[in-house]
């Protein structure tokens, strides 16, 4: 059966891969845009979007894909789906800001992940062409965009009935580890 190429808009960011190629062992992802914040450094970005609520950013996506905003007005909130461009090497067991034992990273929201792909949820303030004003950015400045995808209460809202070792961590302990410069030995 012959090759047929996926159907992808043309431009300069994105590249038409042989459908028989997609396989799960190459996956090729083209940033949309960047995310430009206050954060200028790792170390000094928010560990958790909880402390990050008034922090603003603009999402600038390549002048390409600015027809793929439309209609993106009428949501309140933003999926950010981004690549994590400075994380560490990753690591299958780390420990998290929180915690003080070790969890695989699958079970914790730390960056150093296999494909370094992070995720926030962000409010939309407006739309300017291919820029987005958004609030609540726990995002380093100059990370590259993958997608974005608008949050539904309707469909996207769940109350969590179970949050793992997270749980065990009282409000008083997560709000000091979770500010920027809190070290465990103090």
């Amino acid at each position: 059966m012959p090759d047929k190429a996926m159907s992808l808009p043309a431009g300069p960011a994105v590249s038409a891969v042989p459908a028989s190629r997609a396989t799960a062992a190459e996956v090729l992802l083209q940033p949309i845009g960047v995310i430009h914040s206050e954060h200028q450094r790792p170390e000094s970005t928010p560990v958790q979007p909880v402390f990050a609520r008034q922090c603003l950013g603009r999402v600038e996506l390549h002048p390409e894909y600015a027809a793929g905003l439309t209609g993106i007005e009428g949501f309140s909130h933003l999926y950010l789906i981004y690549h994590l461009h400075l994380a560490p090497a990753p690591r299958l067991t780390v420990q998290p800001f929180l915690g003080d034992g070790e969890h695989g990273v699958f079970a914790t929201r730390f960056p150093a992940r296999p494909n370094h792909l992070g995720l926030s949820v962000v409010e939309l303030l407006r739309r300017e062409g291919n820029r987005l004003l958004v609030r609540g950015v726990d995002i380093l400045d100059g990370t590259p965009l993958l997608d974005i995808k608008p949050y539904s209460a309707r469909f996207d809202h769940i109350t969590a009935e179970r949050n793992g070792w997270m749980d065990m961590v009282d409000d008083e302990t997560a709000t000091q580890r979770g500010l920027r410069g809190y070290s465990k030995s103090k």
